[in-house]
């Protein structure tokens, strides 16, 4: 009955959300049906354990010393049942949370991978790590009390017919009791289900607001704005602070009326089963019984209604989740995908007219910044156009194909936490003198060096220990380490010094011999290495040639080009 999280989490029925969670419980068949027998098994032991108390008392009143030692051997073997069920079912329940809560982060990964860049456009920052940190729990308990609440429902009907048998108006006030019990509480349960729903929107707005003052806070610091974004989010945290108020409010009264209804609930059956032994309608071991299910009572009740709020809490939540994984990417794979020629190939965007030769370090320089990040999204299939690769239509090949051949490398590329080796190397597939060959390349030997572990080092999130041109050096070299076919990089020496920047310029061409690299640039220590210049003027290609070339014969390129220099 065991699970793997890394497995394959499978195709999700994301219609609905109630559809979420039987699909989630019915991609463990075999563990969720355990769970739930032996939910009822425990439950059930329990129940019939006054029953065996009452007819060895039975027993005891008539002397009959077998009835008195058959009757306790019988609850001695339900007491080591319930006892071996329970942590049977345990084991079942915990299982069934994890394999719920992780299956959920996985297909919320695979969707943010799917997504890729439109991620950020279309699901707020906020909402995908309240997923992560906060629905996942609410699904997984969901899936898990359904074993408690089949057994408590299994007991309580269980409990009513030992009852009716004993006595009509004491089974009757059990049958028709409980379902009033349920439906009181479920008054409560709607508007904990519509709080709850709010305060999760508010929650997910607040913790996208929060990350983006704390990415952008030198920025806001410099132009004066931390006062103003600051008692924003005061206010807004105000807001989520009043939410949860009236969460807990609602909350409050379902604890209460999980304790106050079973109790009220109870005394009136312990009333009515008091009567009816002195009336002498029940015997003496029936009474006892009577007092032994007032008691065990309250158990199931409290575990039924319990059952109902954490379902409610994982509808709520895998709502969320589902409304996640129906978006769909901005581009998706053809139909019937082309197979494109092995080996670097002629990259061409037809709209600008940037042809990219093969094997070769090209430039390509812009006369404004959107240009050219305009066309490494078309050439990198970010953005769907005519774009050709080997003549073929990038269109017509997989997302997959594309991303394995042409690598775009911009600097809103991330540094991640972990080691500097596995930043640099996440697939541990390069050796070291490879790896070494990237950072010297990308003038960044200096930066390991100066690591009390070098590249053992960790990183801290987001790179934060490193300056801004530490991390644009460490990004180059994870794209030189990656060394695909083709290489797009924007920028790829805007915040590095003058002599690095000139370090770097000598040594990428000859790292990246025999392969298509395409930096967009207007450095002229960039723009002088490069084989072959395009210069990009209005979105569309106005020159070509050597930088020297260009430099003398088109006055707009050495404008802009000294611009850069100055």
């Amino acid at each position: 009955m065991g699970f793997s999280p890394a497995g394959d989490p499978g195709v999700p029925d994301s219609r609905s959300a109630t559809r979420y969670l039987l699909w989630l419980a019915a991609r463990n068949k075999l563990l969720f049906g355990a769970g739930l027998l032996l939910g009822v098994i425990w439950m059930v032991a329990q129940a019939l354990m006054p029953a065996a108390v009452g007819r060895a008392v039975d027993g005891l009143s008539r002397r009959d010393e077998g009835a008195l030692v058959t009757w306790g051997l019988i609850l001695l073997g339900l007491g080591v049942l319930q006892a071996v069920a329970g942590i049977l079912r345990h084991q079942c329940a915990v299982r069934n949370w994890l394999a719920a809560a992780y299956r959920t982060v996985r297909l919320t990964v695979e969707t943010a991978n799917r997504l890729g860049a439109a991620l950020p456009r279309r699901v707020a920052t906020g909402e995908v790590v309240s997923i992560g940190t906060s629905d996942i729990d609410q699904i997984g308990h969901a899936i898990e009390i359904t074993a408690r609440g089949a057994g408590a429902l299994v007991a309580i009907v269980t409990v009513a017919v030992i009852l009716l048998d004993a006595s009509v108006p004491l089974g009757l006030v059990v049958v028709l009791g409980v379902p009033v019990l349920m439906a009181v509480v479920g008054l409560l349960i709607r508007p904990l289900h519509r709080q709850q729903h709010a305060y999760r929107d508010a929650e997910g707005a607040l913790t996208t607001r929060a990350g983006d003052i704390v990415s952008g806070l030198r920025v806001l610091r410099g132009v004066g704005g931390e006062a103003v974004l600051s008692a924003r989010y005061r206010t807004q945290s105000q807001a989520l602070r009043a939410h949860g108020v009236r969460v807990a409010r609602v909350q409050s009264l379902l604890e209460a009326a999980q304790v106050l209804l079973p109790g009220a609930f109870l005394v009136l059956v312990t009333w009515l089963g008091a009567r009816f032994a002195l009336a002498g309608e029940i015997s003496a071991g029936q009474l006892v019984a009577f007092y032994g299910y007032t008691a065990f009572l309250v158990s199931p009740l409290r575990q039924l209604t319990e059952a109902v709020d954490k379902v409610t809490r994982g509808h709520v939540a895998a709502r969320r989740v589902v409304r996640l994984l129906r978006l769909e990417p901005d581009l998706r794979d053809p139909s019937r995908p082309v197979a494109v020629p092995d080996g670097p190939g002629e990259l061409v965007d037809v709209e600008s007219g940037v042809r990219v030769p093969a094997g070769r370090f090209t430039a390509l320089a812009a006369s404004t910044p959107e240009d050219a990040a305009a066309i490494v999204d078309r050439l990198g299939r970010y953005t769907d156009s005519e774009a050709t690769l080997h003549g073929v239509p990038l269109r017509e090949l997989t997302l997959a194909t594309v991303r394995e051949r042409i690598l775009v490398a911009d600097n809103d590329a991330r540094l991640f936490t972990g080691t500097l080796r596995s930043e640099l190397d996440p697939r541990d597939e390069t050796d070291g003198a490879t790896l070494d060959g990237a950072l010297r390349a990308a003038s960044a030997t200096d930066i390991v060096d100066a690591l009390p572990d070098g590249l053992d080092s960790p990183v801290a999130e987001r790179g934060r220990e490193f300056s801004g041109g530490q991390q644009q050096r460490l990004r180059l070299a994870r794209a030189l380490v990656a060394d695909p076919e083709t290489l797009l990089l924007v920028e790829p020496t805007s915040a590095v010094d003058a002599h690095t920047e000139a370090r770097i310029a000598a040594r990428l061409g000859a790292a990246r011999a025999g392969r298509t690299t395409l930096a967009c640039t207007t450095s002229p220590l960039l723009l002088g290495q490069a084989d072959h210049v395009i210069f990009v003027e209005d979105g569309k290609v106005v020159a070509e040639g050597r930088h020297a070339e260009l430099y003398e014969t088109e006055p707009r390129y050495r404008a802009m080009v000294s611009r850069g220099e100055n």
